[in-house]
């Protein structure tokens, strides 16, 4: 197995657990965007608190892994670049705004994509050229200049820091905030009693905590070859494309397996529970809408280092000291661009 090419073992990888992560993802309704709406303006937090299984899950197995020399957390982009809070708040309120906008993130369109939604696609491949545009195109130095990213060999993250502080073990500060989450979960009596959406939060949290794991092992067996990471949603959307029209093999790696595998998991999903249909933008305005959003986030993503997924569960995962502060202001956007649709911005 080992034999194979590095960039074909790590697309496998990510392909499979992506497959995963979609199909558990599909079948537990699992949506950012969703869970914001839900609870702000539908008075019902279950889609909320599924979020603190799901990252409990993922800190706690991610971890103990690393407590066992299974996964590498120091190496990952989250931990190796030095947090810088004015890109994290800017680039998450952008995202943010711009999902509400679009009415998914990038990893809900992948999902909704698997089902038949051709919008999801249009939401996609936008989201993806921003993102490219913003990353290595015209926007690029701008981008570097007011948001600079230094590397740094210090671990930025919050087990790490006590760890340095105590000189022990990261595990002893994550258990508690893992175990603490669930339990915040887990307190919601619509979601205690529904032991399926609880399982299949399980599974998308230990998908999160594989695909560190997973890359951890690679990049040792390759020599480094293969860096560590997490599933992220809006640079690797942009990579997927070009891999897919240029066919090079040496392009291949986890996170373009990762898109694709979200995507054949999503479809396998909607096709089990028979919810497989086509779907196209009917509306000019809703179109007009979702090509900004999808724009908006795919520069978010970028500055802040991740999306909703990247940052709100791969980096949260981590410990890392960007996770909260990203997240929080994605869900400050969302809810600025969610009242905007709903109310307008006038006093209520």
């Amino acid at each position: 197995m080992w034999d194979l090419p590095a960039p074909v073992l790590a697309g496998s990888a990510g392909l499979l657990i992506g497959i995963i992560l979609g199909v558990a993802a599909r079948m537990g309704d699992f949506c950012t965007l969703g869970a914001i709406e839900s609870a702000a303006y539908g008075g019902d937090q279950r889609r909320a608190r599924l979020w603190g299984v799901v990252l409990g899950i993922a800190i706690l197995t991610l971890f103990g892994a690393d407590a066992l020399g299974f996964a590498l957390i120091s190496e990952s982009p989250y931990h190796q670049i030095m947090f810088n809070p004015f890109a994290a708040i800017f680039g998450g309120l952008v995202f943010g705004y711009g999902m509400a906008l679009a009415g998914n993130c990038g990893f809900g369109a992948l999902i909704r994509l698997g089902g038949g939604d051709l919008r999801s696609f249009l939401i996609v491949i936008i989201m993806a050229i921003a993102g490219f545009i913003t990353l290595a195109g015209p926007l690029s130095p701008l981008r570097v200049a007011l948001f600079p990213e230094v590397e740094t060999t210090v671990p930025q993250g919050f087990a790490h820091a006590f760890a340095r502080l105590t000189d022990l073990p990261p595990l002893l500060f994550a258990a508690p905030i893992a175990l603490g989450l669930i339990w915040v979960a887990l307190r919601h009596p619509d979601l205690r009693g529904n032991r399926a959406t609880i399982g299949w939060s399980v599974i998308v949290g230990l998908a999160i905590a594989g695909a560190f794991i997973a890359t951890s092992a690679l990049h040792r067996a390759t020599l480094d070859a293969v860096p560590v990471e997490g599933f992220t949603f809006t640079v690797p959307l942009g990579r997927a494309i070009l891999y897919l029209m240029t066919a090079s093999a040496g392009g291949l790696n986890f996170a373009i397996g990762s898109v694709l595998g979200v995507v054949l998991g999503a479809a396998l999903a909607a096709a089990w529970r028979r919810r497989f249909r086509w779907e196209a933008c009917e509306d000019p305005r809703e179109l007009g809408r979702q090509v900004a959003g999808a724009s908006l986030m795919g520069v978010g993503g970028v500055i802040a280092m991740g999306c909703s997924v990247g940052q709100g569960a791969s980096a949260m995962a981590t410990l890392s000291y960007s996770a909260p502060v990203v997240f929080l202001s994605i869900v400050v956007g969302a809810l600025l661009g969610l009242r905007q649709l709903l109310r307008g911005f006038q006093s209520v």
